[in-house]
């Protein structure tokens, strides 16, 4: 007769969105939860082991089992990823900053996890996502996240009107985001190509002293001068109908 394995428990572990301390922005269920796990699955091990040491300080560094999930990743690895789960042990999932499978390679994680009904529990943590959204006063009943826009000059223009013309239709929060060194020249062309009464929140270095966040028309941003050179941003847009 062959043993019966019970299947272990996928915990989807939230980080911090920068360099604010874990304990600002993470419950205590959070240092609890890692105290517990020796097996997980991160984007980049070095940070993921600084974030353990710093939630958990009594962890045994060399106890971890870490497994890299990034672009470098080859789909034959992700099954192996989950053999302890398989086995009967418990993982948890790291994303690089906030929450794991939201705008994160873990979500294709999380998706094997499912088909191999291993049960999954989402922890709680910062999302950059939601919380510019909360605090951009546009809609939060309706919205849309994008990920990234294109990069060639004329596809960015293209799609950036048919965010505007589409959040208006359907009276819908456009949500996106650029790589942070890649910011201004975002912000240049939203300017550009957006009418001058649709709404745009700009949210950057969310919960770290630097934190800045803003709603206003794009006529009045033309005006407003805003760095966000290498600091990471969301952008939501709202064309309101008069």
């Amino acid at each position: 007769m062959k043993p019966v394995f019970f299947k272990g428990t996928l915990y989807l572990i939230p980080t911090t969105l920068g360099e604010s301390t874990a304990a600002e922005v993470l419950p205590g269920s959070i240092g609890r939860t890692v105290s517990l796990l020796n097996s997980y699955i991160v984007e980049n091990e070095k940070t993921a082991r600084k974030f353990i040491k710093e939630v958990c300080p009594s962890k045994p560094q060399p106890d971890l089992k870490l497994f890299a999930l990034n672009k470098h990743t080859k789909s034959e690895d992700l099954q192996e990823m989950l053999k302890p789960l398989l086995l009967g042990e418990n993982m948890g999932l790291m994303s690089e900053a906030g929450c794991p499978g939201v705008a994160d390679p873990g979500a294709v994680i999380v998706q094997l996890a499912h088909q191999n009904g291993i049960r999954v529990v989402p922890l709680v943590g910062p999302s950059s996502i939601l919380m510019a959204l909360m605090a951009s006063g546009l809609n939060g009943q309706n919205f849309a996240f994008n990920g990234y826009l294109p990069i060639d000059k004329n596809e960015r223009k293209t799609s950036i009107r048919s965010l505007e013309k589409l959040s208006m239709e359907r009276n819908q929060s456009q949500i996106f985001i650029e790589t942070p060194y890649r910011n201004n020249k975002m912000l240049e062309d939203l300017l550009l190509h957006l009418g001058h009464s649709t709404l745009l929140t700009i949210a950057a270095d969310i919960t770290l002293p630097t934190e800045f966040i803003k709603t206003t028309t794009v006529q009045l941003w033309r005006k407003e001068k805003v760095d966000l050179q290498n600091r990471p941003a969301i952008f939501i847009l709202l064309k309101e109908k008069f």
